[in-house]
């Protein structure tokens, strides 16, 4: 009688096989994609689901897209009806997004019975998603600004693409990365079927397994945890309209081996565009305890069951439409890992590092000019914290990010922009035992002109140092020389001069 379950080493195989698939749809939509955003800073993820919309296996991509995607895909999957072929479209922060330029593809895979099995997804930063000023990351108040908002939408029907629905939205011509999206879910629906073809027991009962084993892991790990209840709060610096020393407090509960993360008393939504989905807020706190799980774990939804998630309805973590998610997405998902960090670190601080540079530094940027139309996005390395072993990297995106700088020869050969400095901030690191890592100065001149954007935090509340480390230096934003705020949207003309100093990481140790 044949077995229903795997043995150790192919279960191990299993997992490995499905990471692969992750890994190659990302190969595929790193090489087929046509804007630096995509092929150059790798800001895109990919992953697998089963039929329910659990987790099985994601790509080492971007932590603050896949949590978000594991938080929220079982809703998205309820809510459409599925069919070979199909591929839905998604970008709405409150049915499974994070912010609008993070557009998510989905694509069905049913087996030759036609049953459905499984989803592989990848999600993608466009960097032209139709906001109210060039790079669609603007200073906003309401989501109708930040872009064109897609609920849950068939883009593919029957294995064609819906090029109206596209020319609707973004016009003729502005299809190239959607296409290396559908790409990578074609290519994954093959290398998917090539690894459910050849699995000796049932898909569903594969995943069962596979999810049980993480969980089983997850659990023996908290249970190592110090037992208690454990808070820490962090600021975000303002929303860019007035409100600032917004609070983000977490309460961690340290059960068994369970967690309860309760995050009451945090700021209520804002006018400006740091509110987040309650998905960003889980992919911070998911992220924060796969850090501390071991190596060899596989991320399944399974690794997240032992963890609960609450936060006030309304609030800054669980924000109402039409709350404006822009920055949420990018600068408080790194606030929050910070909280979680810092509430850890009473429970366990030889395992938890100095806050890390806590920004993603977003800077937007693009031209209308006669004959110009062009967008350009990135985000910029910092320091990361110092630690119980040692000193903390330097130029560096650390926690929610895990995306690449634009090289200077691809930004330079794209746009309209000259990198006249790129280089570490020294002496940014927080001093102590271990001095946190140093951040990076970047220096744009424009050569022509040019409306910007600036989302950007830890300009006023610096990093923190941890076990009597010192705190890092902040951030500055400069335009000829002058001191900008930390979010706010201007035009340049030729030759003006936009300076990013990003922070540095916390020490650690006196």
């Amino acid at each position: 009688m044949q077995s229903s379950t795997l043995d150790p080493v192919k279960l191990g195989l299993f997992v490995s096989r499905l990471e692969s698939v992750c890994e190659e749809m990302g190969a595929v939509l790193q090489r087929a994609a046509f804007s630096p955003n995509i092929k150059d800073r790798l800001d895109f993820s990919c992953a697998i689901f089963d039929a329910r919309g659990d987790l099985c296996a994601q790509a080492a991509h971007i932590p603050v897209h896949l949590g978000s995607m594991a938080y929220a895909m079982a809703d998205i999957v309820s809510a459409c009806e599925w069919r070979a072929g199909d591929m839905v479209v998604v970008n709405d922060p409150f049915l499974g997004g994070t912010h609008l330029p993070d557009v998510t593809v989905i694509a069905p895979y049913f087996d030759r019975r036609g049953t459905l099995l499984a989803f592989v997804v990848n999600r993608a930063h466009h960097a032209d998603i139709g906001g109210s000023t060039p790079g669609s990351m603007p200073l906003s108040k309401t989501l109708a600004e930040e872009g064109v908002v897609i609920p849950p939408t068939v883009l593919v029907r029957g294995g064609n693409l819906d090029k109206g629905l596209l020319d609707a939205w973004f016009g003729d011509g502005q299809h190239g990365d959607f296409i290396a999206q559908i790409s990578a879910n074609r290519s994954g629906l093959h290398r998917l079927a090539e690894v459910l073809e050849a699995l000796p027991v049932p898909f569903s009962a594969a995943v069962t397994q596979l999810q049980d084993y993480a969980e089983s892991i997850a659990r023996r790990r908290l249970a190592e945890l110090p037992k208690g209840s454990y808070q820490f709060t962090d600021y975000m610096d303002d929303d860019g309209f007035g409100n600032s020393e917004l609070p983000i407090a977490v309460s961690i509960e340290l059960g068994d081996d369970n967690v309860a993360v309760d995050f009451d008393g945090s700021a209520l939504q804002v006018a400006g565009n740091i509110n987040c989905p309650l998905s960003v807020a889980a992919a911070a706190v998911y992220y924060v305890f796969r850090c501390l799980m071991p190596s060899e774990v596989p991320v399944c939804a399974g690794l997240f069951r032992p963890i609960s998630i609450t936060a006030p309805k309304g609030c800054l973590l669980n924000a109402e439409r039409p709350a404006a998610v822009a920055a949420g997405n990018v600068e408080t998902s790194m606030r929050i890992t910070d909280a979680v960090l810092g509430a850890l670190a009473q429970a366990a601080p030889e395992l938890i590092p100095a806050a890390s540079q806590g920004s993603m530094n977003n800077v937007a940027m693009g031209g209308r000019g006669a004959g110009a139309h062009w967008d350009y996005y990135e985000t910029i390395a910092g320091g990361m914290g110092a630690h119980s072993a040692g000193r903390g990297l330097s130029g560096v995106q650390s926690h929610m990010t895990n995306t690449l700088n634009t090289p200077v020869e691809s930004l330079e050969m794209h746009y309209p922009l000259r990198v006249r400095r790129y280089a570490l901030r020294t002496h940014s690191g927080g001093e102590g035992q271990f001095v946190g890592g140093e951040g990076v100065i970047r220096e744009f001149e424009f050569l022509s002109p040019t409306q910007f954007t600036l989302l950007t935090e830890r300009r006023s509340l610096s990093p923190w140092g941890l076990a009597g480390g010192g705190n890092a230096q902040l951030g500055r934003n400069l335009f000829n020389g002058q001191t900008l705020a930390g979010k706010i949207s201007m035009s340049a003309a030729a030759g003006d001069v936009l300076t990013i100093e990003t922070p540095g990481g916390g020490g650690w140790g006196k």
